[in-house]
Parts: C-alpha cells; structure tokens; sequence
C-alpha cells in the first residue's frame, strides 16, 4: 500500500544572495502539485509553509563565520526537522518545497532520526564547501558538507545528520564544483556522477548505480532534487544556472527509477531552488511538479 504524502513548505532564501527562491512553495503549489499526485493515485495532505521570519537587508548581512545567515538558517532547518520526523513516525512521506538548498539540513535531519539512511543528491553543484572555503557564504552550497559534518560544521548538531552515512550518499550530474569543493568531495567516501558521466556511461546505467550506492545496507533513501540539475533551457527559474544538464525526458526517467525502488525505502523527498522571479511562464514550477509526481510513482500505463 501506498503511503500518504504529507507536503511542506519551507519558504526561505536565507542561504542564497538572490532573492526569489522564497517563493518556490507557492509556485509549485499553483503548478497544481497537490491535483497532480491526487490523480496519481497519491493521497496527499499540505500542512501549508512553516513560519519563516523576514529579515530586513538579509542579502547584504553575514556573519563572522563566512556563512551567511546561519543562525536564521538553523532556526528555519530545525522547524524543518521537526516537522519531517513527525511525518516519518506516522509512516508518511514528507515532501519538501523549498526554498534554497540548505532547507536540506532540516529534511535529512528529520528523516534520519529513525534509523540510518542513504541520500541520492541530483545537482550541478556539489553543496560541499564549509564556510571557510565557499568563495560566496551562501549556505545553500553547504547542505551536504553540513550534514556530514565537515570543517565547521562538525561542531553543529543542528546540522550534521549522524544517521546519514557517507558512503550511501551520491551525488548525480555534477558538472560545476570550486576548488576546495573538489578536493573534499574526492577525499571523501561519496560517489560524484558527473555530467560527463552520464555522457558516457547513459543516464539509465549511472542513476541505477547511485540508487544502489544509496540503499546499500540501509532501509531507507532521501532523494535531494534541485532543479538546477537540469538545463537552464528548460529550467530557466533557478537561482544559480549551469549549461549542459539534463534534459526533459533524462529528468523524467531518472525520478521514474526512483519510483522503482519499494515505496517503504523511499523515506523523504525534497524539490529546491525553484525562482519564480528567474522563471518564464512558470515553467521550472510546473517541470518540478511533474518530476516529483514521476519520483512518487505516477506513471504513463
């Protein structure tokens, strides 16, 4: 039996210097994605956005620690956790709208408190600098160096997620990383599929290792979606754009394999990085709520 999915939004910009992204919720909202998984045959429930407070001048303001709005990012990320375990426990899905990528500390957070997990992170960026190597301060290049514990963050317990074991994490479609980025990321024990990969190799063969990268000797797998992952032509509405990503048809079959994988292994989900200020006739809003429906098993016949 399918489970319930149980939507959440979490409005926030805080970890990016380009506003818009708070507004990601409610673009995928009017895209229809409640209908959308209703018809799947998904039941659903939307507890609406938690409370995200505004802070006047935020773009401009950082703190000593070279990562931008932490202390506003935590307090965003633990209602975020709070709110996914209470999903977990009453054996739900959480699904969770962002908002910038470092909305991801708050998902993995709470999904991982029942028991250790794996992640499966689509991106074109690796969201592995630490503050003191991101180059921008912008935490939503930190989500996953923040819930792994590296540099600073080791000493965050509001950050780092203990259950979430490197070696189950793969990131897929990489295709732009800073420095530093890249020399952590291959120090570490996380599997990087890059773009060129997928060239080479066929998206089909690279996501069927990363899934299996991600379930090894765990019971369950969040799935990280950012929209920059694909194309700007055809994701135009994102915050940080990169040529060469996926297209329509390689995005739809890479979250139809994640709808392969048994429905009780899937434990949280989260679609980020939408902006509708950057978007063209809601176009990234409405290919994010068809992604999503694809990853929650909605299928042509």
């Amino acid at each position: 039996m399918q489970r319930t999915v149980r939507i959440i939004g979490a409005p926030t910009d805080y970890g990016t210097n380009r506003r818009g992204v708070d507004m990601g919720p409610s673009a995928i909202r009017y895209a229809g994605l409640g209908d959308r998984l209703d018809e799947s045959g998904r039941q659903t429930t939307d507890v609406g956005d938690l409370f995200v407070a505004r802070t006047a001048g935020q773009s401009q303001r950082a703190t000593d620690s070279n990562a931008r709005h932490l202390e506003e990012t935590r307090e965003v990320c633990e209602r975020i956790e709070a709110e996914v375990k209470d999903t977990v426990e009453s054996g739900e899905i959480p699904l969770l709208l962002g908002g910038d990528h470092s909305v991801a500390i708050g998902t993995v957070n709470g999904a991982t408190r029942e028991s250790p997990m794996g992640a499966v992170w689509f991106d074109a960026h690796g969201d592995f600098n630490t503050p003191s190597t991101s180059p921008s301060g912008n935490v939503h290049g930190m989500p996953l160096a923040g819930l792994l514990g590296y540099g600073e963050f080791g000493e965050m317990d509001w950050a780092r997620a203990d259950g979430l074991r490197e070696e189950n994490v793969a990131i897929v479609g990489v295709r732009t990383l800073d420095e530093h980025e890249r020399k952590l990321l291959r120090e570490s024990d996380i599997s990087v599929f890059t773009m060129s990969e997928i060239d080479t190799r066929g998206l089909t063969d690279v996501v069927a290792d990363a899934l299996a990268t991600a379930t090894d000797g765990v019971d369950g797998f969040h799935v990280s979606l950012d929209m920059d992952w694909l194309d700007p032509q055809i994701a135009p509405g994102v915050g940080t754009p990169v040529r060469g990503g996926a297209t329509y048809r390689e995005a739809h079959a890479a979250m139809e394999q994640v709808a392969e994988r048994d429905d009780a292994s899937l434990r949280s989900i989260e679609v980020v990085e939408v902006n509708p200020i950057l978007d063209e006739a809601n176009e990234t809003a409405e290919l994010a709520t068809e992604l999503v429906t694809s990853a929650l098993g909605k299928r042509i016949y």
